[in-house]
């Protein structure tokens, strides 16, 4: 079976398991199931435009039962990747982010931080932004998104901002959520598993999935949220593509059945 000797999954939340303040028709039961399993649970996430407590409050309003140690996002990565370096960073970010950076100095500017922040992306900010990044200030995007999925419809995420003033600049940006290697990695340390026991569900075929599997799990993309028509294309031959996050806990939950018998 392709599931066997699992011990962690990692589940995306946004156009997986919600959207917006909606379920996904059948997470809330899949998860509960998947947490009632014997596997490890881990939900990453590259939403920047709230921090991690207000998620938690949307994600308990909709009725999931998910705590704060089970979470990871890319504004976690980010947090420390600023710490780290001991950078003061101009952040184009919703204000609904910024306690995720608390006591992060903005006395004087000496980087660029860019994650999904549609009232930020004006004429003004991203000007500044791009003469700090000419100037030779790191530009560090949390995560390089082309859009995701609201109740609306589809919407441009952080990516086209920061290849515009990756194109402007002539400069690349240091990407810390996903697709990048050391997000997953990070996401499963704290699990003490190793990435092949590992697989990850998300409806992003190129940021969830591609992402996870050139790390070494093992991923199953769903199509609801940003999903559209051919995305399967994009993976790797042993990448599963399946409707539904319930359908794919079906799966997981199925092939660990029969590894114990």
């Amino acid at each position: 079976m392709a599931f066997r000797q699992l011990l962690a999954v990692l589940v995306d939340l946004s156009g997986t398991i919600h959207i917006d303040d909606t379920e996904v028709s059948g997470s809330v039961q899949a998860v509960n199931r998947l947490k009632n399993s014997q596997l490890k649970v881990k939900f990453v996430t590259n939403t920047t435009k709230e921090s991690k407590r207000l998620l938690l409050e949307r994600l308990t309003k909709i009725g999931f039962s998910i705590n704060s140690e089970e979470i990871f996002t890319s504004l976690t990565a980010a947090r420390k990747l600023i710490d780290t370096k001991g950078l003061s960073p101009l952040m184009l970010l919703d204000d609904r982010a910024l306690e995720e950076f608390k006591e992060v100095p903005q006395e004087k500017f000496d980087s660029v931080l860019v994650g999904l922040a549609p009232d930020k992306f004006n004429y003004s900010n991203m000007n500044e932004a791009f003469r700090l990044v000419l100037d030779g200030a790191p530009l560090i995007a949390i995560h390089k998104a082309r859009y995701y999925k609201t109740k609306e419809g589809l919407a441009l995420g952080p990516g086209p901002f920061v290849s515009a003033l990756e194109y402007s600049t002539g400069r690349q940006a240091e990407i810390v959520g996903k697709p990048e290697s050391s997000f997953f990695l990070s996401a499963v340390e704290d699990l003490g598993v190793q990435p092949e026991h590992c697989v990850m569900i998300g409806d992003d075929a190129r940021d969830d999935i591609v992402g996870a599997m050139a790390s070494g799990m093992k991923g199953i993309l769903v199509k609801t949220g940003k999903y559209r028509d051919g995305d399967e294309m994009y993976l790797p031959e042993n990448g599963i593509t399946v409707n539904s996050f319930s359908e794919a806990v079906d799966i997981v939950l199925n092939d660990q059945s029969h590894d114990k018998t």
